[in-house]
């Protein structure tokens, strides 16, 4: 039987999840009814070879607008009732400039081992990772593959604000299925989206899924569904005004700003297998998105598609090493322009120093540039951009 460390479980009580079969509670966790106290500081580097990534660059010297701070409380008040709540800043290039939020916050009733209710702003069940994206200290890589697990998105896909029902059935000698039905919104601060926005709403947000835990050690399979709308208005730039107007799409009545609905549907299909220090796992995503305009268009209709496949094995207990191979593809139906699509080979090194402070060095070779963005890069196209280029990012953390 694997014996997991106290940091092992305490991320399992972060998450709201059991530890996994053939585990035990170590003695040093904390009696359930006891009020549970976590917290991280992460420090981090990023540095590229061309371009701009996730953060400028000041005369190609790399950058360390990278930081995360977190502390959450959970605390049992029934056999059945808990609560819990994080809050949380960061700073990530142009997003977060470390505005405190709560992060997540919720209230935990669970009824059955089939059956419990969430309410709250909730973290979202979207594949295998989405939920412990907060927690550094849980993963080998610094970066989760961006073709599912964009940092971008972290503020609109991270949780949502509602409720969510959950629960695990029993298959017999079948196995077990752990399900998640949510619905609610996001709540999102235009400003900090795009200076270009003027109002920004989510109209709704619901989704689900389904994990099967086959009778194999080890093995999970699982499929995730979302559906979202964003509905915004946004001031175009003169260039942007002036592309429009080029092509006829500017309206008699137009008032200076564009009105967009912007509806999603996202599925992904996952799979993960655990063998003692070998971690596989391995997902393919598809978004199906669809959005009108106040501009004199018709309709238009994008397919996005990401997939991965990632392992680690623990060579010690104080070193990991990692890698993945992730692509994604920001329109399926055109990716000739090295703007439509983005391969990424990753490589992690994961140093445990001590058993609540880590080190991380972790490389990239990207080709393609579907996943930068122009206004790190001075505006420049993306497919202007180089297309063979490379990453290197150093992480530090300490939790306790």
């Amino acid at each position: 039987m694997r014996r997991v460390t106290a940091c092992q479980a305490a991320i399992a009580i972060l998450l709201g999840a059991p530890l996994a079969r053939g585990q035990t509670e170590p003695s040093e966790i904390p009696e359930p009814s006891e009020m549970q106290i976590h917290g991280f500081v992460s420090q981090g580097y990023i540095k590229t070879t061309r371009n701009n990534y996730l953060a400028k660059s000041a005369r190609n010297q790399g950058s360390f607008d990278f930081t995360e701070v977190g502390i959450n409380f959970t605390k049992p008040l029934s056999d059945k009732l808990r609560v819990g709540i994080q809050l949380f800043t960061h700073d990530l290039g142009p997003l977060g400039n470390y505005s405190p939020q709560f992060d997540w916050y919720y209230l935990d009733y669970r009824l059955f081992d089939w059956l419990g209710i969430r309410a709250g702003k909730t973290k979202l069940p979207w594949g295998l990772y989405n939920e412990s994206n907060d927690i550094d200290a849980g993963r080998v890589s610094i970066l989760l593959p961006q073709s599912l697990y964009p940092v971008a998105n972290r503020e609109s896909l991270f949780a949502q604000t509602g409720a969510e029902l959950y629960g695990d059935v029993a298959l017999g000698g079948a196995g077990s299925l752990e399900y998640r039905l949510y619905g609610g919104t996001i709540y999102l601060n235009a400003a900090e989206v795009s200076a270009q926005l003027k109002e920004f709403e989510v109209a709704y947000d619901v989704g689900g899924r389904v994990m099967y835990r086959p009778p194999i050690e080890g093995l999970q399979l699982g499929t995730s569904l979302q559906a979202v709308r964003f509905d915004f208005s946004f001031t175009p730039t003169p260039e942007q005004l002036m592309f429009y107007q080029s092509q006829g799409q500017v309206p008699s009545n137009f008032d200076g700003s564009i009105d967009i609905a912007f509806p999603i549907k996202l599925w992904v299909a996952s799979a993960e297998y655990q063998m003692g220090r070998l971690s596989l796992a391995a997902e393919f995503g598809r978004n199906f998105a669809s959005y009108k305009t106040s501009l004199v268009m018709p309709e238009v209709k994008v397919t996005t598609q990401g997939a991965y496949v990632m392992g680690a094995y623990q060579v010690r207990p104080w070193f990991t090493p990692g890698l993945y191979y992730s692509a994604y593809f920001p329109d399926v139906d055109n990716i000739k322009k090295r703007s439509t699509y983005q391969h990424d080979v990753a490589a992690t090194l994961r140093f445990d120093v001590t058993p609540n402070w880590l080190v991380k060095a972790e490389g990239h070779y990207m080709h393609g540039t579907g996943g930068l963005r122009t206004e790190l890069n001075d505006n420049k196209k993306l497919d202007e951009l180089t297309k063979n280029w490379a990453v290197f990012l150093l992480k530090t953390t300490a939790y306790f």
